[in-house]
């Protein structure tokens, strides 16, 4: 009889291969999002007016921005959804340890990000064709290759690092359900402050920290090392989980 030791890449790739088939309803609630998303972009992302007293006119502005905030979303939830016991215990089926199990989870939200963030930008070309037939008068620019391409890895990385924050509320809540209660109260009492003691500065800061970089390089950068940042500190929490009795 022999004993056969499976390196830890090797762990990773079998338990990776499985949550790819095992989780196929995390990419059917992505449709479902996107498609409600798309309806939501159809009503217009932004609208301007001008007029005068001959003549007037009405801008409605349509894009994937919409689709790309429900599928942030989604990468949020399908976070946490993947930190549940419930999933975590269809790594028994493997010779697994903590390791292992938050590395392939860690991949697999890469994954489902990239998959998120490229359909995403995608169904700018569906909302275009839409909007095309229900409307008369369209103008428009088509995004050249290198533009989409930089669109998909932007949208991408945002997907990412919602889901990395979900990931870690996710922990967080497995290692005690008061966080159910706790995290949401911290953050609608943060805003609340803020609106009430006119200090939203710190609001203004992160959203030009992650939003307003105009070097993309850096914008990069700053979504791969935060999103890195957050899954490390996920998995060293995850250590403090219990064992499965």
């Amino acid at each position: 009889m022999s004993l056969i030791e499976m390196s830890l890449s090797d762990v990773v790739k079998k338990q990776f291969s499985f949550k790819l088939k095992a989780y196929l309803g995390v990419f059917s609630s992505l449709m479902f999002m996107q498609i409600l998303a798309i309806f939501f972009s159809l009503l217009g992302t932004m609208s301007t007016y001008h007029g005068s007293s001959i003549v007037s006119v009405n801008f409605t502005y349509f894009s994937a921005d919409t689709v790309i905030v429900f599928t942030m979303l989604w990468g949020f939830m399908s976070a946490i959804l993947i930190t549940t016991k419930a999933t975590r215990y269809d790594d028994f089926a493997f010779v697994a340890n903590r390791v292992s199990n938050n590395v392939s989870n860690t991949l697999f939200l890469v994954a489902a990000s990239a998959i998120g963030g490229i359909t995403s930008m995608l169904s700018s070309y569906l909302i275009k064709l839409i909007v095309y037939f229900i409307k008369d008068i369209q103008y428009g620019a088509n995004m050249t290759p290198k533009e989409l391409l930089i669109g998909f890895a932007a949208a991408s990385l945002y997907v990412l690092l919602f889901s990395a924050l979900g990931y870690l509320v996710g922990i967080f809540i497995q290692m005690s359900k008061v966080f159910v209660i706790l995290l949401p109260a911290l953050l609608v009492g943060s805003f609340v402050v803020s609106a009430v003691g006119d200090n939203g500065d710190w609001l203004l800061a992160i959203f030009n920290f992650f939003v307003a970089e105009s070097s993309l390089l850096i914008f990069f950068i700053k979504n791969i090392v935060l999103s890195g940042l957050l899954f490390s500190f996920s998995t060293v929490l995850s250590n403090r989980l219990e064992v499965r009795n």
